[in-house]
């Protein structure tokens, strides 16, 4: 079984039919999601069109209600934290919501599941999985 943080891009490739689920996943894993990260598909749902929304909305609903939601407590904070300073130190800024993510993944000892990798890669503590090919 291996523990998963699944990432905002790798649901929303899922919710276009780009990538399915059960490609990356298998059936022992444990998989969860971090708080940001329904957030951030909710501010999709919000920011589609009238047409869209619906489904979209649809999407959110089934993933908050099938997939844990890991939330940004005590623990989270800390390694938000050092990770902020990690890349401060390094020079190298991430994204504000890719490091909540990281910090949640690294707190509960999980593997981030993204089509962005290196928005992961070289963090401390924390490991990342593409589902992409280089080439996409």
């Amino acid at each position: 079984m291996t523990l998963l943080l699944l990432d905002t891009t790798f649901l929303i490739d899922t919710e276009r039919g780009a990538t399915e689920l059960d490609d990356l996943i298998g059936d022992d894993d444990d998989v969860a999601i971090a708080e940001i990260t329904l957030a951030e598909l909710t501010v999709g749902v919000e920011l589609a069109g009238a047409r869209q929304r619906p489904e979209r909305r649809a999407f959110v609903d089934e993933i908050a209600a099938s997939i844990p939601i890991l939330p940004y407590d005590q623990g989270v904070a800390m390694r938000h934290a050092s990770l902020l300073v990690a890349v401060r130190r390094e020079g190298r800024p991430r994204g504000a919501h890719d490091l909540i993510i990281a910090a949640t993944a690294a707190a509960a000892g999980r593997t981030v599941v993204s089509a962005d990798r290196r928005a992961f890669d070289g963090l401390p503590g924390v490991t990342a999985l593409g589902h992409r090919s280089p080439s996409d």
